[in-house]
């Protein structure tokens, strides 16, 4: 008699089991933790440079859309990785390279991009890159990005080209130095 009741307790137990498996699921509101868990990054929001430089002068700014970071991209076409000296950090303004003036940048937090190439011809002074101190970034447009607020074209002087670029919030970044590209991806969340 008792080994009949384990076998229906074991039988119930199982089909409720069974039951529950095979309910539909409802699917759960997306949270921010969830979010986060889906896209690691092990980034931080600390000053990131390497000291080097080119010649090469930079050409075109552009950016992109990712799952899990937004994109801003400097090419320097004929720069070697190694060559690509950077400086990227959150800065409580932008001052403009050479006048100091200050250079307005929407967005929560203002994350500026310099690397160590100008933005014009070293033998001509012949600008390469088609962008004007303190206006938004020609060609960029940042409608519909998650992180990405603004951009700006902070200037080319000595040899250092400098951005600032306008994020929602000071969130992590990374830096990447690719031949032909200097790289920053901005994380969507923490």
């Amino acid at each position: 008699m008792v080994r009949n009741r384990t076998v229906w307790a074991t039988a119930a137990l199982m089909t409720a089991t069974l039951a529950v498996a095979v309910a539909p699921a409802e699917a759960a509101p997306a949270t921010a933790a969830r979010a986060a868990a889906a896209c690691p990054t092990g980034w931080g929001s600390l000053a990131e440079t390497y000291v080097t430089s080119t010649a090469t002068p930079v050409t075109d700014v552009r950016t992109g859309r990712h799952d899990c970071y937004d994109r801003f991209v400097v090419d320097v076409p004929g720069a070697s990785a190694s060559r690509l000296g950077f400086s990227v950090a959150y800065v409580d303004q932008l001052y403009q390279d050479g006048s100091g003036r200050p250079i307005p940048v929407g967005g929560g937090a203002i994350l500026e991009v310099r690397i160590n190439a100008p933005a014009y011809n070293p033998e001509t002074g012949t600008p390469t890159y088609p962008g004007r101190p303190a206006q938004p970034l020609p060609g960029v447009n940042l409608a519909g990005y998650s992180t990405f607020r603004d951009a700006r074209y902070g200037g080319s002087f000595e040899g250092v080209t400098q951005f600032g670029l306008g994020v929602r919030a000071r969130l992590p970044f990374r830096v990447l130095r690719l031949t032909d590209h200097l790289v920053v991806d901005v994380a969507h969340t923490w």
